[in-house]
């Protein structure tokens, strides 16, 4: 099964500068930080149609339960990779690398009366037997946590 998340940022910018910020590696760094990640990469490529995002980070595990903790280690190396077929669409798949999950599903914007809203709507999965649907709803709720700061980030760079 999964466990499904669905999490919506506004910005009071249009979705062309909303856009355009989403393709700044200068903001995509910034965004890492944000979230407490460190050894961040950020890398833009086109790939037939889309425009491929991929960013690496490095995320401690402090905090972490230790249940989750044995699984992930003391740091929690992530790989996003967000295919971008439209200004208002892109796949996104987030891994860690070597471990048993996932997360996959669509990033969208829609631009209303000059207000964007960002909706990322995924679906986690953890094939571990017995803990995986704990540690689903856990990765869930620290998904949360790094798009809420993702927002600020974004709210603070189209004020520039």
């Amino acid at each position: 099964m999964g466990t499904r998340l669905t999490h919506t940022m506004t910005y009071d910018a249009s979705l062309a500068a909303v856009s355009a910020m989403l393709d700044d590696a200068a903001y995509r760094e910034a965004v890492v930080t944000a979230q407490g990640g460190s050894d961040g990469s950020v890398s833009f490529e086109q790939v037939g149609d889309a425009v491929v995002v991929v960013i690496s980070q490095v995320q401690p595990a402090e905090g972490i339960p230790g249940f989750a903790r044995k699984f992930v280690g003391d740091e929690i190396p992530l790989l996003q990779r967000e295919a971008w077929t439209s200004d208002d669409h892109a796949d996104l798949e987030v891994t860690i690398p070597g471990k048993p999950g996932q997360v996959v599903g669509s990033i969208d914007l829609h631009e209303d009366g000059g207000t964007t809203t960002e909706t990322v709507d995924v679906e986690i999965t953890v094939n571990i037997p017995l803990v995986g649907g704990k540690i689903e709803k856990l990765i869930a709720d620290l998904l949360r946590k790094a798009l809420r700061a993702e927002e600020q980030v974004g709210r603070d760079y189209v004020l520039r």
